[in-house]
């Protein structure tokens, strides 16, 4: 009996882990890159493109809403940029499988969304339109590119942008050229004070620094405090490819880098990432990391949890990375949540 009650509640607590925000509150899921393309291509067009997701959709489906970075054009036709010299494009069976898997939100700003040109831009948004997928940091013009996603969830109203800080300057949108919004402070300080005034929360994201650099770039960590300083929430990076810091600022959220998530490399430089669920509830609250192998010579281009022994490297790692911002990262059970800013630190400065 005892044995028996004790496993109902054990199931009871891990289901309502899994589960969306109460009223009022929202749920976000975090990931890095997501490019289903590359040298995942055979084993993509073998298991489907639904298969770099199977072992993550569980978690991904319990938030209400999953945000990722769309690293490839999803398309057929686009003239290609042969001037750089990786250059990717998913089959558009991606978008439907990056749906069906939770993921309700992809910010497209990057060094790789305009591989294929203005064709290859036109129809990765037409792609996202068709299976309802919202999107930000890319269009036809520089307009459009910096048009942010609103998402509207539990009586609550998220607002999505993104930028990149990344070479080609020539993926970047202009006024009548589509492309890529630049992450420039005269832009999205603008966008984030306008969008700030009819939504709850914003979400910013920087496709920026250094491939495989351990620590952000002084010019990421004083692009995330403007960011925040202006009215972002939370603000994420993507690029490096590997995990950089954390830090609490000012009432904020900066993830430096979240590394990879499903990515099309065999690279030995990417072996660990993680997925960072967020609590938005009148502010930041609660911040859990899911500790994740993305080393593609083990998984296979489906990033897996770690857990025990490995789990716990991840996260010390990335412990280490966050100490020079004094962020704490605690563990409670088997479970890692970035502590809280000091309340009277977060609110002096909103």
């Amino acid at each position: 009996m005892f044995f028996r009650t004790t496993l109902l509640f054990s199931l009871a607590v891990l289901f309502a882990s899994a589960l969306p925000a109460e009223a009022g509150k929202v749920v976000l899921m975090l990931v890095g890159d997501i490019m289903l393309a590359g040298s995942a291509s055979s084993t993509l067009s073998r298991e489907g493109y639904e298969y770099p997701f199977a072992a993550t959709s569980n978690i991904l489906r319990g938030s209400d809403i999953a945000v990722g970075n769309l690293e490839t054009p999803i398309a057929r036709t686009g003239l290609e940029f042969i001037e750089k010299k990786y250059r990717f494009k998913a089959d558009p069976k991606a978008a439907s499988a990056i749906r069906k898997t939770g993921f309700s939100v992809l910010t497209l700003a990057n060094n790789h969304i305009m591989d294929f040109g203005a064709q290859g831009l036109a129809e990765t948004l037409q792609n996202l339109k068709k299976e309802n997928i919202h999107h930000t940091g890319a269009g036809r013009n520089l307009a459009e590119a910096r048009t942010p996603a609103l998402v509207e969830k539990n009586g609550q109203k998220i607002a999505f942008l993104a930028y990149s800080l990344t070479y080609p300057v020539i993926f970047y949108a202009g006024l009548n050229q589509p492309g890529a919004a630049p992450g420039y402070p005269r832009y999205f300080l603008e966008d984030i004070k306008k969008v700030k005034a009819c939504a709850d929360y914003v979400v910013v994201s920087f496709h920026w620094g250094a491939e495989n650099a351990p620590f952000p770039k002084s010019y990421q960590m004083a692009v995330a405090h403007m960011a925040i300083e202006a009215g972002a929430d939370v603000v994420v990076g993507h690029h490096p490819h590997v995990l950089q810091g954390i830090e609490r600022y000012k009432g904020g959220l900066i993830l430096y880098s979240l590394g990879n998530f499903a990515f099309g490399s065999m690279s030995r430089n990417v072996d660990a990432s993680v997925i960072a669920k967020i609590v938005l509830d009148r502010g930041v609250r609660e911040v859990e990391l899911f500790p994740l192998n993305v080393m593609n010579t083990e998984v296979r281009y489906q990033p897996a949890l770690l857990k025990g022994s490995r789990g716990k490297r991840v996260i010390s790692h990335l412990r280490d990375l966050s100490r020079r911002w004094d962020t704490e990262i605690v563990t409670k059970g088997m479970r890692y949540f970035v502590a809280e800013e000091p309340r009277e630190t977060a609110t002096a400065w909103r």
